[in-house]
Parts: C-alpha cells; structure tokens; sequence
C-alpha cells in the first residue's frame, strides 16, 4: 500500500486551465498570474515573444498559442497547475485534451467582443466534461468596452449563470472617454481595489468605494446575494431575517454553487493595465475545486466490460492515470499524465489496459512551461497531480494507464475530424522512410493530425483541422525533424458513407501455390448519426469462431473502413460481424482478415454517399460593410443562420462549405478595409454536391 507523503495535502492542489477565444488575452492573464505568484520574475508580452506558456517557436513568431503548457504555481496555501491553452480553432484538440483532465477553468472574455465563436466552442467543451469555471471580463481597458453587455451575453449566447463578485470603475482608456478603467469594486468586502502602475500591478491599494459608484455598488451587491440565495437555504434565511452576512458565508455559497456548476463568478480587470489579476488568483484557490471536491473517475473493467470501475482521488487507491498528451522532440517522446489515483514511483512497471500492454515508467518529472527545458524529477507523484514521463512504448494521447492487478479503462479523449489535407513529399527521395517515421511521431502526439497514402495517385496526403494546423506541421518537421518537404494546396479532407444499409457475406478462398485459403463473415452494415467514425463490433457467439480469426476480420473490417470507394474515410457506419465459416485446415489470420476487407468492399459497391465538411463561419463587421459580406457569403452557398447588431458592429453567423472558403478570410478583410473579423468552425458533414461526386469517379468529365 502506498503511504502518504508528509505534508501533502490534496485539498491544496489546484488543476486549472485558461480557455478562450483567440486574441480574448488568455496568455497575457496566465503571464501576470505567473508574475504575481512569483512563478517568474520577468513580465513577458505576447508581442515580444518571451511570455512563459508560449515556449514553442512558432508561438512566438505567431503571437498565438498553440500547445497547451503546464506551469506549476504557488499562491496563498495552494499549489496550482495552470495549463494555458490556444483559442484558434485550428488547435481545438488542445483544449479539448486539457479539459478532459482539469478539475477548474477561468474563461476569458474581451469586454468588448462578449462571447465569439471559439469561446462557444471551449465552453461547450468544458460542459462536456462538467468542469467548474470562473469568469475573467478581460480587456476592461480597450475603447467599447462594455462589462454589463458582455455578462448578459454569457447569459444569452452559453446559457451559463454569471454573477459578478467585482464590478469595474469605469471602462475604455483614458485617451477614449472621461472615466477610464482604473480599478475595481470587491462586492463581497465593498472595497475598491487599484493597482499601481508603477511596479506593474504588484502594489494594491484599498480604498472605500468612490461616493458616485456607491448605490450601484450596493445594488450589485444585493443582486449577488440574491443570485446566491437561489440555491442556499441557510443564506437566504439570513437574508429573511436581516442578519449581518459575513463574508465567509459568501465565499462559501459562491465555492459551493461554482464547484456544483450551478453558478460562474465573474471578475474583471485588463492584463495589459495589470488590473484585477490578484483577485482573481484569490479566485482560483477560494472557488475552484480540489482532486477532492471533484467526483470519482469512472471506467471499465477491459476483463469485463460491463462492470464498471471506479476510482476516488485517494493515495491509497490503486495508481489510475490518464495520458492527455505526447509532445515529441529529440530526446525522445514526453507523455504527459493526470494521475487520478494511488502513487506513481519513478522506476515503475504499468499496464495500458487499451493496448494490453505493460510499460516501464522511468523518470517522471514535474512540468513546467517549456517541457523540453524545464523539468523536475520527481521521486514519485500522488493522485490528483499532472507530471510527466518519457519514452512509453506502446502508450499514446488517451491512452489509460494503471496496475496491472486492479486494471481500470478509462473513456478514451473523442476528436473532431480532420477537414483539411495536403499532399506531402521530401525534396530527397532518399527521405521518404524518413518522413514516414516523421508522420507517425507527430500523430501520436496529435490524435487530429492524420496522414495516408491516396490509393490513386500514390501520393501522401497529411490532414488537419485547418489551413494553419496543417502549416505549423510542415514547419515543424523543417525546423525541429530537419526534414525538408514540399507540399501542395489544401484541399477539402472529404468522408464517405453508405446510401442504404446492407448486409453481405465477405469471403477470402483461394488457393496460392501450394497453400489454400478459406474464411467466410457475414457482414450487417447500419447507419449512424453525429458524423461519428465507422464502428466495429460483433455477435458472434462463444466457440463458432477462434478469437484470434474474429479478431482479425474486425481488423480488416477497421482497415476497409478507413478508405472507401473513393479513398475518403468511412463516417456514420456500423459494421456488425452477425456469422462466420471457418475451416479447420485452410483457415487463418491473413484471410479472416482478408474477408473483412472484402466485404467492405462489397457493401460500398454503387453504395456511397460522399461527405463534405460545413463550417460555421462567424463574422464581425462594421455596419457599413454588412452588405458587402452578406453578398459575398451568398456566391459562397452560404446558408445565413444569424445577424445580430452590438452598437457599431453587426456580428454574422453562416453555414459554408468548406470547398468554397480557403481564401475567405483575406476577401472578408479586403471587403471590409481589414475592420472584419471572422472565424470558421467545424459545423458537421453534409452530402456533397453530385457535380463533385461525378467529377471526382470521372476526372476527364465536364466540370471537373
């Protein structure tokens, strides 16, 4: 049994990511919690490319994030992993990897903008995963800055429950209105806070409530309490009776309401004021959860499927962990782990109950923001912590790991499909085995990143979530594999699925040689919706067929199924092996195999429907310049799903096949004299044109 580690608390950790919208100010807040708490000395800026999350090249030639980095932190009694995540749509399945292992999130918001189309994204995503948020109005300084617009659109747009614990004094910047944002209102103590400028924000002074913001103080405060009443009997008694209501009793309710989802507290400040970052660290270490406040991880057992495991965050648990993410560089593979219980011991043995495989775990480290510079080893870590160890054999992004005594699967991580491919080659023939093994590196540690040989042409095609992801690879295969590529444009990664459902016998008999070959399935073939990936499952009863033959049709049945008819994966498909024939002597593996590879082949026969991804594309524009963007979106097929004017700027929402729209976010800004702003996201796949469909079995023909 492991024994607890002196000291160690785990009602003190605090594992927490920053999501939102790209340019929202995610990385400039996560900078100042870093440089309030001591985590490092210097303040970096996004423009200057030395901030401490965005330690990857491409990051700080960009100004974006792209990796989502961890970064340990100390702040009152807590110790806070904070994980720093991109909000371009091309690098979703960062985020969506990092909230599946976070106990708390802070969504940020630019006051002026609200809610735009990736923080829709991130905060569905953190639904999906029930994870506690708090609320952080950024960017409180900039000109349109509006706090009250900006919460009730969190009310409108993500059906979620703001209630602000601060309010601003004043909004805008002091070269744009009389009355700037230069500090803000606690609700809960009824003190207004400023930050000195002079050393960056560090300094806080506290000073009573200016007498003008008086009364819409006390009525935002009232408006808290009876937010917080709703779902606190013991405060809304107090509240009845007119007792005093101490702010330990506030701050209770509010970590109460914010662990269980019921509510968000909301903050604000601006990074590039340093205003309002202290409180919101309070924030963190008052409001979101601990390993402890959060709910027993649940899986399978991989020996029977049907009972289901369960593991609390206790050291005295078996070891239960989850890899939520591989970075690859020339040292070897990184693989990042959330432990959800027991202890991991440096020099361990593990099984991956999804591979059914052991690993040896050596080292393991404690993460920091560069994972390939800054590491700490660790002698052993404890439930409820993120460390890291390297080079897993078997092991890849969402993979379980555990005791091989007391074996848990946990529910794999599900990403988007690719939408975006490019062909792909080395400008030395003598590095295609090169780039191959390049390929395969980068894939396991981007589950989104995708690549094959098109059967065709011969040629390999890599696949992403978009036009920049897509480049980022490339650029990342130059620069840190020294592999010099060409690649071609980016076309549309298309799907396939079946027009009706079927069902039909795939065989493999023949005879080569001297050696014969017989197996024979019996293949039902259904449809599916939510544009999932094809399927595999059988009921086959036990005995009628070897299990290694049945698992070798389910693989040629898995392997069929990943290139159609046309050479496009297989979407929306459930492939049920319902009966097999095998034969005692000509039976093996390599048919099994074989036959469901073939009927694949027969059920796609003059049997396909072939799919095109649609994307949501969300434009912000000037008034003046709707019209052009509304014809514009329309010679794009464009479907208009909403139009909603805030002030000056009129915000579009439409569905769009992604075919038509590579080049729309340079048109958007030249119809728009650069003041548009758009995004596009993955919507869902939808039937192609059969203009595309003939062109693509018959090149030579007209239209093509």
């Amino acid at each position: 049994m492991a024994k607890e580690q002196p000291n160690f608390d785990l009602r003190t950790i605090r594992n927490i990511g920053v999501i939102a919208h790209i340019d929202a100010g995610k990385t400039t807040t996560t900078e100042h919690l870093l440089y309030y708490s001591g985590a490092k000395h210097k303040l970096g800026a996004v423009d200057d490319g030395n901030t401490e999350t965005d330690y990857d090249v491409e990051e700080q030639n960009r100004g974006i994030t792209i990796y989502s980095a961890c970064v340990p932190f100390k702040w009152l009694d807590c110790t806070v992993n904070l994980i720093d995540t991109p909000g371009h749509v091309d690098f979703t399945a960062e985020v969506e990897r990092s909230l599946r292992v976070l106990d708390g999130a802070i969504v940020v918001f630019d006051a002026q903008r609200g809610v735009e189309a990736q923080t829709e994204t991130v905060w569905r995503q953190a639904n999906k995963y029930n994870v506690p948020r708090i609320v952080f109005m950024n960017k409180m300084d900039v000109v349109g800055a509006n706090f009250d617009r900006s919460v009730a659109d969190v009310v409108e747009r993500l059906s979620g429950n703001p209630v602000p614990i601060f309010m601003p004094i004043g909004a805008g910047g002091q070269k744009d209105t009389t009355t700037p944002f230069c500090g803000i209102i606690d609700l809960i103590r009824m003190k207004a806070l400023y930050f000195e400028g002079t050393d960056k924000g560090k300094s806080v002074r506290e000073a009573e409530i200016p007498e003008d913001l008086s009364l819409d103080a006390q009525d935002r405060r009232e408006k808290m309490l009876d937010a917080l009443s709703r779902f606190d009997d013991a405060l809304t008694e107090a509240m009845l009776e007119g007792r005093d209501i101490d702010e330990a009793m506030i701050r209770n309710a509010i970590r109460t309401q914010t662990i269980s989802g019921q509510i968000q507290p909301v903050f604000c400040g601006s990074g590039r004021e340093h205003i309002g970052i202290q409180p919101l660290l309070d924030g963190i270490t008052y409001y979101l959860p601990s390993p402890l406040d959060r709910p027993p991880i649940v899986g399978t057992n991989p020996k029977k499927p049907d009972k289901e495991e369960r593991r609390k965050p206790d050291l005295q648990e078996p070891f239960a962990g989850l890899v939520f993410k591989v970075i690859t560089s020339d040292h070897g593979e990184l693989s990042f782990i959330r432990i959800y219980s027991g202890t991991l011991k440096a020099n361990s043995r593990l099984f991956n109950p999804g591979k059914d495989k052991k690993e040896v775990v050596g080292k393991i480290f404690r993460v920091h923001a560069d994972p390939k510079v800054d590491r700490e080893d660790l002698p052993e870590a404890y439930a409820g912590d993120i460390i890291a160890t390297m080079n897993l054999k078997d092991t890849v992004t969402g993979d379980t790991l555990c005791e091989t005594q007391h074996p848990i699967l946990l529910e794999k991580i599900v990403f988007a499909e690719a939408v975006v491919s490019q062909s792909i080659e080395p400008e030395s023939s003598a590095d295609k085995d090169r780039l191959a093994d390049t390929l395969s590196k980068l894939n396991r540690e981007d589950p989104t990143f995708l690549y094959r040989i098109d059967s065709e042409t011969g040629q390999m095609l890599m696949s992403g979530m978009g036009t920049l992801h897509l480049e980022v690879k490339k650029n990342r295969m130059e620069r840190d594999f020294r592999l010099k590529v060409r690649v071609g444009k980016p076309r549309v990664s298309y799907r396939e699925m079946l027009r009706d459902p079927i069902t039909v016998v795939g065989e493999f008999i023949r005879t080569a040689g001297s050696t014969s070959f017989f197996a024979k399935v019996v293949v039902k073939f259904d449809n599916q919706k939510n544009d999932q990936s094809a399927t595999v499952n059988h009921r086959i009863k036990p005995n009628h067929l070897k299990a290694e033959f049945l698992t070798a049709a389910e693989r040629g049945l898995r392997n069929g199924l990943m290139s159609g008819a046309l050479g496009y994966p297989i979407l929306n498909t459930q492939a049920t092996i319902i009966d097999a024939e095998q034969d005692e002597l000509l039976s093996n593996e390599v048919a099994f195999e074989a036959a469901g590879n073939d009927a694949v082949q027969k059920a796609l026969q003059d049997n396909v429907i072939l799919l095109e991804p649609i994307m949501k594309v969300a434009v912000t524009v000037p008034d003046d310049f709707v019209g052009n963007i509304i014809a514009d979106l329309s010679a794009r097929g464009a479907e208009i799903t909403k139009t909603e004017s805030t002030g000056k700027l009129m915000e579009l929402e439409a569905l769009v096949p992604l075919a038509k729209m590579f080049d729309y976010a340079d048109k958007a800004r030249s119809l728009s004299q650069g003041r548009a702003a758009s995004s596009l996201t993955p919507s869902h796949y939808a039937a192609a044109p059969e203009s595309v469909l003939r062109a693509m079995l018959d090149p030579d023909s007209v239209g093509y």
